[in-house]
């Protein structure tokens, strides 16, 4: 879409705050990696991981993260600016400069992944480099513009931070590691379309092709409901790999039956509140599949 298409005023730099570079590094989503990290900090070792792995691991992948959803405000400024949902952000909405999130964004970017190279290790220095590339260029820049799968396809870039953390502790990358990926790949489908159906219309006038826009919100619905299912499967992977016990079989057990509740509800009822409840719940979802994970971790090993 012309970029004429979007207004954009003369910026007043006193119009800013420093409340607007915090917005950028949208903390409420680095939260949620983080936790997903340092699960897997926690995993990768039988006791307690070293304190200052888990720290300065925990704080590099944050700030290369919130460098990444900097960027990701800068390249969808104008998209932003049309959707309702987003039309208020810092950059979108001329309140903050571009040329200054531009460099706020190399900041964060550049002192995580330093950090991470100077106190962790280059493993996850690197690793977290082609996670913040992925997600900053080949999702926002080109994947979101050019096909239905975007968030599919890029989708791999968000679910690296149990990965991330798992490195920063190891060094290396084993199989466990990577079947926490897995679970996170498996899960985002479901977890964005949800929330790609409530705000179709949005999507449709900025004219970004997700799966809503493009295959109507009936395939979407039924997307939903399959790859919350496929998400389900590759959840009980960690029983049955022996990486977790019953204490997590049962716990996810019932996690899965509530996932599987709501995204039928998207599917086949006609609530028109049930996809942005079953986006809100499955933040709950994954954030408790990775609990049960670190309580079984422990329960086992108090056993």
């Amino acid at each position: 879409m012309r970029d004429s298409l979007v207004a954009e005023p003369p910026v007043a730099l006193s119009t800013w705050h420093w409340r607007d570079l915090v917005e950028l590094g949208k903390p409420r989503v680095v939260v949620v990696m983080l936790v997903c990290a340092l699960v897997g900090m926690a995993l990768s070792v039988p006791g307690l991981p070293p304190g200052d792995a888990v720290v300065f691991g925990l704080v590099g992948i944050g700030l290369a993260a919130s460098g990444a959803a900097a960027f990701n405000h800068i390249l969808d400024r104008r998209l932003d600016a049309m959707m309702v949902r987003t039309a208020r952000r810092p950059v979108a909405s001329r309140r903050l400069p571009t040329v200054l999130a531009l460099g706020w964004a190399l900041l964060l970017s550049v002192t995580g992944l330093g950090l991470l190279a100077w106190q962790v290790n280059l493993l996850t220095a690197w690793l977290t480099l082609a996670s913040l590339l992925g997600y900053a260029l080949v999702y926002t820049a080109f994947l979101k513009r050019a096909t239905p799968q975007n968030i599919t396809i890029g989708g791999l870039a968000g679910a690296a931070p149990p990965l991330l953390g798992w490195t920063s502790v190891t060094g290396s990358a084993e199989p466990e590691a990577l079947l926490l990926v897995l679970i996170v790949f498996a899960w985002t489908p479901p977890h964005f379309w949800a929330l790609a159906i409530h705000k179709r219309d949005e999507y449709a006038r900025a004219n970004v092709p997700m799966l809503p826009v493009t295959h109507g919100e009936a395939f979407t619905r039924l997307q939903v409901w399959l790859y919350g299912w496929l998400t389900v499967a590759i959840t009980l992977l960690p029983y049955a790999t022996g990486m977790a016990g019953a204490v997590y079989l049962v716990g996810v057990a019932a996690l899965n039956v509530r996932f599987i509740q709501w995204n039928w509800r998207v599917w086949r009822t006609k609530d028109e509140s049930a996809p942005l409840a079953a986006f809100w719940f499955s933040i709950r979802y994954i954030l408790g599949v990775f609990a049960l994970l670190l309580l079984d971790h422990h329960a086992g090993l108090v056993g």
